[in-house]
């Protein structure tokens, strides 16, 4: 028995080498790609693409999934892997490699025309080949198939199970929660933060962004920080998991936040059992317990009086002149300041949620046909206008803001605000199960929260489902009640408003 098992093992090992193959020709992509070897590096990962295709959708593959299913030898890991895959199996097998190599290649020609857009602030350098990748989609959707709503098949890639009934409801709730937080802030006297858009050098920026990882607990043994357009992390193994940040040299908040908040995921995908490397179990859950892992740092750590107790001081040693005469009460006002802006990386707590929703209101209607690439920016425009109240500048603070679609990364923005409600929840029930966790972080330990995160998620893989996880962490299913708790307790001090 063991010898078959093993055979699936050896099988998704090797799909995994050449799918992780493919990651770090991508990551070269973002972060050394020459301008003019684009059109090369497309085919080449057009090509391994194809073969990872035709490895995992061997017809011989599939017979050995369906043959140790009901095998009462394997345990439940085991067994959970082989559904998880038979799963994935029948869903590859609808799609011809002719149709994963052309989705291939418009992928790697939309992210290269993104780039030229966003060089030249120009939106319509980028239409057509996302217009192109709009219709792939669609043709994707009806090839996984759906009961409801052709949103729910791409939804399902990234948050499975996940379905536009079900986010409507969440984003329901969280409308109506944060706009009259939100209101009662905006009558209040605005918190200043003028302190951190001054010219912080790249150099001592960087610097100081990686000994906030190293505090994390990232390990630099297996892993590397680079510079990309777009901040992200890429894992080819838990023993090789990469991060980017972006400097902009008058804004301290835009490379330190992304560099704690890629620092989340990096720990998620290091703290993976490697002993299951190319296996479910050896996989991240979901994409919103993914984020839950980076929101949670980024917001319930990197944003409280707490962590900026201990990383304060060092933070002014490394400008002194800048931050001279800020006291920690004044920055920790500063870093939480909720005010609509353009950008959605760079939104805070609060307002985040509706450039996520804004996202989400368009996919839905990309996917349903009633909206394309050519009317997309007038709409994008509107609902920033509809829900921020602000009015788009310019493409780049706009539409051409986010490098997902250019991916082909349909149905991935919901998960940001799924992880940050998650991330609420898991991190009350951390406070609960970790004595006196704040005033550890206050003193620059993390450790204590780090092994908790890797105990009660990193370790299982996929073995529970994100539902299964949050059940099984915290004791009941995904309750938007706790973010809007823990903004509460939060934001009404800095704002002087009503416990």
């Amino acid at each position: 028995m063991a010898r078959i098992y093993d055979q699936y093992v050896s099988k998704m090992q090797k799909i995994a080498d050449i799918g992780h193959s493919i990651a770090v020709l991508s990551w070269d992509k973002e972060v050394n790609l020459p301008k003019g070897s684009a059109v090369r590096r497309s085919q080449q990962m057009a090509t391994l693409s194809g073969i990872a295709h035709e490895e995992f959708t061997d017809p011989k593959f599939g017979k050995l999934l369906k043959r140790l299913l009901p095998m009462r030898t394997i345990n439940d890991k085991e067994r959970k892997n082989i559904e998880l895959t038979l799963k994935e199996y029948k869903k590859a097998t609808r799609f011809k490699k002719e149709f994963v190599i052309r989705r291939s290649q418009a992928i790697s020609k939309a992210y290269h025309s993104w780039t030229a857009a966003r060089q030249a602030n120009d939106y319509n350098l980028y239409v057509d080949d996302l217009q192109n990748l709009i219709e792939l989609k669609r043709e994707e959707a009806k090839i996984i198939g759906f009961e409801q709503h052709p949103y729910d098949a791409l939804l399902d890639i990234y948050e499975p199970g996940a379905t536009v009934v079900e986010l409507d409801q969440i984003f329901n709730d969280a409308k109506k929660g944060l706009k009259t937080l939100i209101r009662e802030i905006t009558s209040q006297k605005q918190v200043k933060s003028s302190f951190l858009k001054k010219y912080y050098p790249k150099n001592k920026q960087w610097d100081f962004g990686l000994e906030v990882l190293k505090n994390m607990g990232y390990d630099f043994n297996l892993g590397r920080q680079d510079i990309s357009q777009h901040p992200f992390t890429t894992s080819f193994s838990s023993e090789d998991v990469r991060v980017t940040t972006r400097v902009d040299e008058n804004d301290l908040g835009n490379m330190t936040w992304s560099c704690i908040h890629e620092g989340g995921h990096a720990l998620y995908e290091q703290g993976l059992p490697s002993s299951e490397y190319g296996l479910p179990s050896g996989a991240a859950i979901s994409l919103g317990i993914h984020e839950s892992q980076s929101r949670l740092w980024e917001n319930q750590v990197g944003r409280s009086k707490e962590y900026w107790s201990f990383m304060y001081p060092r933070l002014k040693k490394y400008f002194p002149e800048n931050l001279k005469n800020i006291k920690l009460n004044k920055f920790y006002k500063g870093i939480n300041k909720i005010a609509p802006n353009y950008i959605r990386t760079e939104a805070d707590e609060l307002h985040y949620h509706y450039h996520v929703l804004i996202r989400y209101e368009l996919e839905k209607k990309i996917m349903d046909g009633s909206l394309n690439a050519k009317t997309l920016k007038t709409a994008w425009n509107r609902l920033y206008k509809k829900y921020l109240g602000v009015v788009i500048p310019d493409d780049n603070q706009g539409i051409l803001q986010d490098i997902h679609w250019s991916h082909g990364s349909f149905g991935y923005f919901p998960t940001y605000s799924i992880g940050s409600f998650y991330a609420a929840q898991f991190f009350r029930q951390a406070e609960k199960d970790i004595p006196k966790l704040k005033q550890q972080l206050a003193r620059g330990k993390t450790d204590k929260l780090l092994k908790w995160l890797r105990k009660n998620i990193h370790d299982h893989g996929q073995t529970y489902s994100a539902k299964e996880i949050c059940e099984r962490v915290t004791g009941e299913p995904l309750r938007f009640k706790y973010f809007m708790e823990y903004a509460n307790q939060k934001f009404r001090p800095i704002y002087k408003l009503k416990v």
